[in-house]
């Protein structure tokens, strides 16, 4: 009988083949369509050629990278275990699948742009949605599966109960701790202060350090039984999901962007894109790396701050308010918590 870990690694293996490859044919589909109707719309010869070669690059970096680098990994283990803080499957998603798709979805609309006789072509209102969602869909199953395939996919999740009956035993231990300190350790820490006191100065004049104060904020519920504590039952299996679509909706509401007629009749496409793809190279990082934050400020937040503030300057609201103010605020948050407390100005901790 065919194990549950070799049916589970079929399937993932093939959903990430599908993820790597569908994108381009598609998009270069299009591309050919395209070409073909400002070409010669009764010959199909352009159209087949263009075609052909989707297929065979696709073929091609699949049997000589995509199935060679899963294949030394499967085999050997001790070589994945040694590359630390990226991700090699993503690097191939993101350079081989990623970049020729976003590179032809330009080439779309610079070939609908103009006719054989030079004149303009009567372009549609709206990009169709279907190429880049397709491509950014297929990036984000792809993180997914790799985020997930250390999780087994049947049975329910413990760590979630031990965590939190750890984190409360925790919370537990600390606040005795806290009233011990108060209560019994004051009698006792004076003492070595008694021998550094000067004996001109009366004892009740003695310097002593006020005790730093509990951050105090809103407790958080537990529910042990009934209804509510099935609703409140969360597995990190389902939250990869969750994680993985929110994390890269900057992205998508930029590139949603694109598909304006004021962008893409204009120079505006290319900054677009460009900037969307460079917010895209964080994938390749592990999730747990420590340079995942800077680098989701320096490749995504930064520049969509300048080509958002270009864009309401120089087309209007074309592109949401509340997406600017998400990067600036996020920038600057970034910014001021992790470099400018470090100086006097701002060192001083208050609550």
């Amino acid at each position: 009988m065919v194990s549950g870990r070799l049916i589970k690694l079929v399937v993932f293996e093939l959903l990430e083949l599908a993820a790597f490859s569908i994108p381009t044919l598609v998009i270069v589909e299009q591309f050919a369509s395209a070409y073909q109707d400002v070409t010669k719309p009764a010959e199909k010869t352009h159209y087949w050629l263009i075609v052909s070669c989707s297929i065979a690059y696709v073929a091609l970096v699949t049997l000589l990278i995509w199935v060679p680098v899963k294949v030394l990994f499967y085999k050997k283990h001790h070589l994945y275990k040694k590359i630390k803080g990226w991700r090699p499957v993503m690097l191939m998603c993101v350079v081989l699948t990623t970049l020729p798709s976003f590179s032809f979805s330009i080439a779309v609309t610079e070939i609908q742009k103009s006719t054989t006789n030079g004149s303009t072509a009567v372009l549609p209102d709206t990009l169709p949605d279907l190429p880049v969602s397709l491509v950014l869909t297929s990036l984000i199953v792809v993180d997914i599966i790799e985020k997930l395939r250390i999780y087994p996919l049947r049975g329910r999740q413990r760590s979630n109960e031990t965590d939190h009956t750890q984190a409360t035993t925790f919370r537990q231990i600390r606040t005795v701790t806290d009233q011990v300190t108060q209560n019994g350790g004051n009698s006792e820490a004076p003492q070595p202060a008694r021998r550094t006191q000067v004996s001109s100065q009366p004892s009740a004049v003695r310097t002593q350090v006020p005790p730093v104060p509990e951050l105090v904020g809103p407790q958080e519920p537990s529910f042990h039984s009934g209804i509510l504590r099935t609703m409140s039952y969360h597995d990190i299996r389902a939250e990869i999901f969750l994680w993985s679509f929110l994390l890269w909706s900057d992205t998508i509401e930029m590139v949603r962007v694109a598909g304006h007629p004021s962008v893409y009749k204009s120079g505006w496409l290319y900054p677009v894109y460009i900037f969307s793809y460079i917010s895209l190279l964080r994938i390749i990082a592990t999730p747990q790396n420590p340079l995942l934050n800077s680098l989701g400020i320096l490749l995504q937040d930064i520049p969509f701050i300048f080509v958002r503030l270009s864009l309401i300057i120089a087309l209007g609201t074309i592109t949401p308010i509340l997406g600017l103010c998400k990067n600036l605020l996020v920038t600057l948050s970034y910014v001021y918590f992790n470099y400018l407390t470090k100086f006097r100005v701002f060192s001083t901790f208050e609550f």
